[in-house]
């Protein structure tokens, strides 16, 4: 209360700070800017498709080279 002012009513602005951080990403962990960055959105669609053509291709290596090996005789 306002020693001035005794019969007003106490105003706290608490809304009203300068000091807010409105930096949400920054705020986050390490594991999930990366997981917001690599599995979602475009990024993710691109990393996901990436990810399979990898594993696609080392499937394919593999199978190569075991398939040459056995049937070399």
């Amino acid at each position: 209360m306002d020693p001035n002012n005794p019969g007003g009513v106490e105003y706290n602005n608490r809304w009203n700070n300068e000091n807010i951080n409105m930096n949400v990403e920054a705020s986050q962990p390490l594991q999930t800017r990366i997981y917001n960055t690599l599995c979602t959105g475009t990024t993710g669609l691109a990393a996901k498709i990436a990810g399979g053509v990898a594993v696609l291709v080392v499937i394919y290596v593999i199978g190569y080279t075991t398939g040459y090996y056995v049937h070399r005789c």
